[in-house]
């Protein structure tokens, strides 16, 4: 795995945790200075990089504060309205994962927009893979009714 494959997936977790691109930047900064610092605790042997990098940039976004609205990107359509609705969409559905509890939203960003296998996530989290489980469902519970709510209120104003 090379700089270049590692240097994305670490900076849309770090911007997704904090909202913030400079603090993102700083995040993955962090990342690779602490696996170069001496007596670093990354092992090839029992992790790899990428995972425990994840777990860096974890502890480093825990001292930070999230943004409450994440800047979110936008997919190509073909008409004005349906551009200002997918934007609309997205900006809710950030939202709604910022509002998650901390430990959920981490676990639901390293599972969903970051597919990283489950057991990847315990290890990165130093969590145990049930809790990796449980806490998902809760996170997806939380956006189903976060958003849930929200598709009513949209239906309200058709």
């Amino acid at each position: 795995m090379d700089l270049d494959s590692l240097l994305p997936p670490l900076f849309r977790f770090a911007y997704r945790m904090t909202g913030s691109v400079a603090d993102a930047e700083d995040i993955v900064q962090e990342c690779f200075l602490e696996v170069l610092k001496p007596g670093s605790s990354y092992d090839a042997r029992r992790t790899p990089l990428l995972t425990y990098l994840f777990g860096v940039a974890r502890n480093q976004s825990l001292k930070r504060r999230p943004k409450p609205e994440l800047a979110v990107e936008t997919s190509h359509r073909s008409t004005p309205e349906s551009l200002a609705l997918q934007g609309e969409l997205e900006q809710v559905v950030a939202r709604a994962v910022t509002q998650l509890p901390e430990g959920q939203r981490e676990v639901l960003i390293l599972a969903h927009y970051e597919q990283l296998p489950l057991a990847e996530i315990a290890h990165a989290l130093d969590i145990e893979v049930t809790a990796v489980k449980s806490r998902l469902q809760r996170a997806r519970a939380g956006l189903k009714e976060t958003l849930g709510a929200y598709a009513l209120s949209s239906e309200k104003r058709s």
